[in-house]
């Protein structure tokens, strides 16, 4: 039997005042930023993370801070696989009532997919779900908060804690079919296989593991369906609803996913978001923002990182950011930092 330490009502208040990701998803991460060299106080500071937050798990942290606080981790400690190691760690418990959750539910098919539903109540802005490939289920992972562009680390943590959750049943030495990730490829990229198991694809449209639909049907061995039940309707008595960003960063993160294809476009983010082109264009005004603007300040901010990835050439950040020729990038990053790529970068 599982038991649950959270007081009447302490995770009720924990869900409804949560402002982006529980603190619980931060568990031991200072600990393990110390392990790994880097100086935990000046990761804080330059992220604007108060480090009295981590102490509970019923706080919460805004979520760019939480994404910055792990790249920041990664660079200051010089352990670029940071988040993947992290990962690795990763107790299912430690994600507070969604981790409980899927520890109570009757197969590892039914924990996965309330997780899958129910994570967006431990972090906002979040893309979950479980896409069904015949013979096996694609979990995807993503981000979509437009004010967090560089978000490798959070990917690499959250897909380990994933596959924690399943090798919590079937062993540690569970081997997914794949793993995807949407950054490139990393310098160290051979110990994603190596820790995974599974043979690692960079540059997909989602983070993702694929696993066989046969092995999901291992019962869990901490099932509580009466628990499972008394959690389940206390989150449906409480009908707590996706939160929506603001326009400007709804837009933001629909341009980076279309970078990727080339030049993104102001009529096809409208008719994403449900909107005519004017209409969008009047509405990002109303905010004081412009598409044009917009896609400006995503493209400098994601070549500031890419031109730090010694193993990304100059022409592949140009195709990252949508150039369709790389003096248009040149010219871009001329404008933004007074050189071209080639002169920063040595």
């Amino acid at each position: 039997m599982i038991h649950i330490n959270l007081a009447h009502g302490q995770a009720d208040n924990m869900l409804m005042s949560n402002q982006g990701v529980l603190s619980a998803a931060a568990a031991g991460l200072s600990d393990f930023m110390q392990q790994q060299g880097a100086d935990v106080d000046r990761v804080f500071g330059y992220s604007g993370i108060n480090p009295e937050a981590l102490i509970s798990p019923t706080l919460s942290l805004a979520l760019p801070n939480y994404c910055t606080v792990l790249e920041q981790a990664a660079q200051q400690s010089g352990c670029d696989n940071f988040g993947l190691y992290y990962g690795q760690q990763f107790h299912p418990k430690s994600l507070g009532l969604i981790g409980y959750i899927a520890l109570c539910s009757a197969t590892l098919e039914d924990a996965l997919k309330h997780m899958s539903r129910y994570f967006y109540l431990h972090q906002k802005d979040t893309l979950t779900r479980m896409v069904d490939l015949g013979d096996a289920w694609r979990i995807d992972y993503q981000i979509q908060h437009g004010a967090i562009l560089t978000r490798r680390q959070d990917a690499e943590l959250t897909l380990g804690m994933f596959i924690n959750v399943i090798r919590e049943v079937l062993g540690p030495h569970y081997a997914p079919r794949a793993i995807h990730f949407e950054h490139t490829r990393p310098e160290a990229w051979q110990e994603h296989s190596k820790l995974f198991h599974a043979t690692v694809y960079f540059e997909q449209p989602y983070n993702s593991i694929i696993v066989a639909k046969q092995d999901l049907q291992h019962r869990m061995p901490m099932q509580d369906p009466m628990l499972l039940n008394v959690m389940l309707e206390s989150l449906h008595l409480l009908n707590l609803e996706r939160p929506q960003q603001s326009l400007s960063n709804q837009v933001r993160s629909h341009i980076q996913l279309q970078l990727s294809q080339g030049e993104p476009s102001l009529e096809k983010i409208a008719a994403d978001l449900g909107l005519s082109a004017g209409m969008l264009t009047r509405r990002l005004k109303a905010e004081g923002s412009s598409f044009s603007a917009l896609l400006d300040a995503v493209r400098y901010e994601l070549a500031n990182y890419y031109i730090q990835q010694k193993n990304i050439a100059i022409s592949e950040m140009a195709f990252l950011l949508g150039y369709s020729e790389l003096s248009a990038f040149s010219r871009a990053f001329k404008r933004w930092h007074g050189v071209n790529p080639r002169q920063l970068r040595h």
